[in-house]
């Protein structure tokens, strides 16, 4: 049942990649509001309501659950896949299929009698494709509790029509929600597109390859015990609106396959945990046989992960490739906590490359767990930096400045020369934006300012600036040197991630996001004092040909915070020295061959 009634929106900042965790609850089990974001009226006194939100309620019916009483992870799958695919076609306007749905982590399970509730908007189209937010919620209506269970993105394409291929409508935000979705959107799919090749570089590490040589399988289970292969015939009630298999039954079917492999392995009930990237590579129509296979391939302390695969084919015909999964399992004891696992032994060759991969991918969960999911309270402000965890620190670096960027709460502090500052004060947090005008067209802009180690050109506050790891083209590790601010004080030095991103569409803003990273090559010394920066860098628009905005933004820390406290007191107008002398640098230089011919941060 879809409802479309007129009630506001949930709250969608929780749809944000920072904000992961579970709601805070009160003593009664109610769900608590971080933030009451008021209601936004039209002017024509109309509640706005997202043109494109889909909500979905089910009440789960013994039907709908597994032998434990709890709802069925593959019946949640068709229910949110079938919400997305809804909201989608009503951005659209035409049909729409599944091409991915980007990893899951069910925070929750749901029991028969309590009401599941599905939120489903479209965050960003691109050109034929768009990425849809979905947010699982869950309600027992005797006790008045309400839970998230999960959080997802999902990404549908519109499906050609008689006058060929679709060119979507762009998305319009109206809240800052839906702006900080809309910015950060962009930063997912990059992640998306680049996932085979992080996993490629992961699996090159010489420690993994040689992962095989200290493991003791003696004991361990055969993997080929696990071995599970069923066959499905696709029927008419199996497919979806346009005839072709749908795709959360697709899911259902392997999800389901999957949990009967790892009952082999523990001989017990597992719960399902987590699901990587499912990814469509074709479709699949009434009359086809899927056939399913799933094994185990590799356990951990108190998980285990299962390969799953879906292929189908019609009499006569070759298999196709429909889809791939890796499920993360975990079995409970009496009392809710995670059981130790046996060990599994694989088979040789393709069963030892499945072993390593399910290494790697347990190591990249790992790495978006600790990177993205936490909140930035709980974690150090300079992560560690090493080629397996690259992708996910440049995404937060990125993400985390393009949210910074969207909030609507700025206060200007002060104005001169067409040079503003602009304070934001949150949750005990400060933070600075600087904001100005160059007669510099964008591209050249953007290749000066990405270059760190010329800011010291124009920049007072750095002594010295050196590239210390060329990481790929759009992203470098730089050393910083600052003066110190009293005469006292030791000499700051900074080790700093550069992430730079060009638009994404047109309309978007150039972008060079900073942030603190550890290398163990460049440990702290005495002679200096190791600062950090949480979220700083520049966001730059064009205006016309010939005209660029630059913001820069800066959320303060305490080695940072003594550098701008006088501008931000009125006591100093160093921000506006230093931006003078950054468009006198651009405007000098915006003509040289270096800037036209830079490839590179």
């Amino acid at each position: 049942m879809v409802k479309r009634d007129k009630i506001n929106l949930v709250d969608t900042s929780k749809l944000t990649s920072q904000t992961l965790t579970p709601p805070a609850m009160d003593q009664e089990g109610r769900g608590l509001q971080e933030q009451d974001e008021p209601l936004v009226i039209l002017e024509n006194g109309e509640v706005y309501r997202n043109p494109t939100e889909v909500k979905m309620s089910q009440i789960v019916l013994p039907c709908h659950a597994n032998h434990r009483g709890e709802l069925s992870a593959g019946q949640l799958l068709k229910w949110m896949d079938t919400t997305a695919c809804l909201s989608a076609e009503r951005h659209a306007g035409c049909p729409c299929i599944t091409a991915s749905v980007d990893d899951i982590h069910f925070e929750h399970t749901i029991g028969v009698g309590q009401v599941v509730s599905i939120l489903a908007k479209v965050n960003r189209a691109f050109n034929s494709s768009m990425e849809v937010g979905i947010l699982v919620s869950c309600e027992d209506l005797f006790t008045d509790r309400q839970w998230r269970v999960c959080h997802a993105f999902a990404t549908f394409v519109a499906r050609r029509t008689e006058a060929g291929k679709v060119q979507l409508k762009l998305v319009v935000m109206r809240t800052q929600a839906e702006q900080v979705e809309h910015s950060v959107a962009a930063e997912r799919r990059r992640m998306r597109l680049i996932h085979v090749d992080t996993m490629k570089d992961l699996l090159s590490n010489a420690t993994l390859q040689k992962v095989d040589e200290c493991q003791d399988h003696r004991d361990a289970v055969p993997a080929e015990r696990t071995r599970v292969e069923s066959v499905e015939l696709v029927l008419p009630p199996h497919a979806n609106h346009q005839v072709n298999t749908f795709g959360g039954q697709i899911m259902a079917w392997m999800e389901n396959v999957a949990t009967i492999a790892a009952s082999r392995l523990c001989n017990a009930h597992p719960t399902l945990r987590m699901i990587d990237m499912f990814h469509f590579r074709g479709p699949s129509q009434i009359g086809d046989r899927l056939v399913l296979k799933a094994i185990v391939n590799n356990s951990f302390k108190n998980s285990m992960e299962v390969g799953v695969c879906a292929e189908a084919y019609q009499a006569g015909q070759t298999l196709r490739h429909i889809n791939s999964a890796f499920m993360t399992f975990e079995v409970l004891d009496e009392d809710g906590k995670p059981r130790t696992l046996p060990r599994i032994r694989p088979e040789p060759v393709n069963g030892m490359r499945r072993y390593r991969e399910a290494i790697a991918r347990k190591k990249i969960r790992l790495d978006r767990k600790y990177i993205i999911s936490c909140k930035q309270t709980e974690v150090p402000l300079s992560v560690p930096w090493d080629p397996s965890n690259q992708v996910y620190l440049s995404y937060n670096n990125v993400s985390a400045l393009k949210m910074l960027a969207t909030r609507n709460n700025w206060v200007l502090s002060s104005e001169k020369n067409k040079v503003s500052l602009f304070t934001l004060e949150e949750n005990q947090v400060l933070c600075v934006r600087v904001e100005t005008q160059v007669n510099v067209p964008v591209e050249q802009v953007f290749l000066l300012m990405s270059d760190l180690s010329r800011r010291q050109e124009w920049d007072m506050n750095y002594e010295l600036c050196e590239s210390i790891n060329q990481v790929n083209e759009d992203d470098t590790i730089y050393r910083v040197v600052t003066p110190s601010v009293s005469k006292d004080a030791k000499v700051q030095d900074f080790i700093l991630l550069a992430s730079r991103r060009r638009p994404c569409n047109t309309g978007d803003p150039y972008v060079i996001a900073l942030r603190s990273v550890t290398l163990p090559t460049h440990p702290p010394t005495e002679d200096y004092k190791r600062g950090e920066v949480l979220c700083a860098g520049f966001s730059i628009w064009e205006i016309s040909s010939s005209v660029t905005k630059i913001s820069y933004y800066n959320q303060a820390t305490p080695e940072v915070l003594p550098y701008i406290s006088t501008d931000i007191a009125g006591l100093s107008s160093s921000f506006y020295c230093t931006f003078q002398s950054c468009s006198q640098f651009l405007e000098e230089n915006k003509d040289s061959l270096e800037a036209l011919a830079s490839t590179a941060l």
